[in-house]
């Protein structure tokens, strides 16, 4: 017996009349549609009029459900893999399936539609011609400064995701290690609110801690200028002497950033560097 198809639906992120006549048809014609929240999935089928069996398919039960789901496969079943909203495996569990899919030799049959990141991309007035998607960065500061200050010389735009709750916090730290560059806050994208902010980084960030946001949130920021792979070692030179004379990262950073007149963003992966190294 040959085995089934795998489909990659997307959804829509807010508005139903996004949905695609190829995702209906499809999903009204599959064995099992594989869903990250049953519940959620099952509020769209019903507007468009379908039944079909669901499973549930999500981050904490993926390795047993995949199993289940390759195997149905395997027996000559079709398959839907949908996510809450938008293309499954960006941002979102699949990858794994698809992966274990395409190796047991399942055709795997992706069908586009909505999707956040692109959406944003489409309506930012910034150059897209190349892009790098970050998706959704670390909760805490510490690790989100961290991964940030990594990207500082990016020299692609920028793409990420972010909850309503930390966004003033992660503009915040981006106008702190980016600087002043042009920026795009998209919100509720399809959505009866939707909202484009574009301006500077540190506007935005001023914006959204006196009115706080609401919704998911798609951040695009325009590329950083190139730094050296190596910072001068004068620069390495004054961070020692600045964390050795007992400064924290902040204040040492903030000294050699003024001595130095390099890029804040640029000294503050120096630091980070040499106090990992002790």
């Amino acid at each position: 017996m040959p085995a089934g198809t795998l489909y990659i639906v997307a959804t829509p992120i807010g508005n139903l009349e996004d949905m695609t006549f190829r995702a209906v048809r499809v999903l009204g014609e599959v064995d099992l549609i594989a869903a990250e929240d049953t519940r959620h999935t099952r509020k769209l089928l019903t507007h468009f009029g379908i039944s079909r069996p669901l499973v549930s398919y999500f981050d904490h039960n993926q390795q047993i459900k995949g199993q289940q789901i390759i195997a149905a496969l395997a027996e000559g079943k079709n398959v839907a893999l949908v996510s809450d909203a938008g293309t499954p495996c960006i941002s979102d569990p699949g990858y794994q399936l698809v992966r274990d899919a395409a190796a047991a030799g399942v055709n795997v049959v992706p069908l586009p539609g909505g999707c956040a990141a692109i959406a944003a991309l489409s309506a930012s007035g910034l150059p897209t011609d190349e892009f790098t998607f970050v998706g959704f960065l670390p909760n805490r500061q510490g690790k989100r400064r961290e991964r940030l200050s990594s990207l500082a010389a990016e020299p692609r735009l920028l793409v990420f995701y972010e909850a309503p709750h930390r966004l003033a916090a992660t503009l915040s730290d981006m106008a702190d290690l980016f600087g002043d560059r042009n920026a795009v806050v998209a919100r509720e994208l399809t959505k009866i609110y939707e909202e484009i902010a574009r301006d500077r980084l540190p506007e935005l960030a001023r914006r959204f801690t006196e009115t706080p946001a609401r919704g998911e949130v798609v951040i695009l920021v325009a590329a950083g200028e190139p730094q050296p792979e190596h910072a001068p070692p004068d620069m390495e030179d004054m961070l020692r002497t600045a964390l050795a004379a007992g400064c924290t990262v902040k204040e040492a950073v903030q000294r050699v950033t003024a001595l130095s007149g390099a890029s804040r963003s640029a000294v503050y992966a120096v630091a980070l560097v040499l106090k990992e190294k002790g």
